[in-house]
């Protein structure tokens, strides 16, 4: 399940974000994730998943 939340984020940041998504032939919303994703793995702080029920 995904939850939505408000975001407030400056202009030039946004602008940022947005080049980088399109530049990766992401959303926003995708890029997001995935940056949220990817630094709470390199600080190990990423939530730990368990393994779907087809590979159990």
């Amino acid at each position: 399940m995904k939850k939505k939340f408000v975001l407030r984020i400056d202009e030039e940041t946004m602008a940022s974000v947005e080049k980088w998504a399109a530049d990766e032939f992401r959303s926003v919303n995708g890029q997001l994730e995935w940056m949220i994703t990817k630094v709470l793995r390199d600080n190990k702080r990423a939530p730990k998943r368990s393994k779907p029920k087809d590979e159990e």
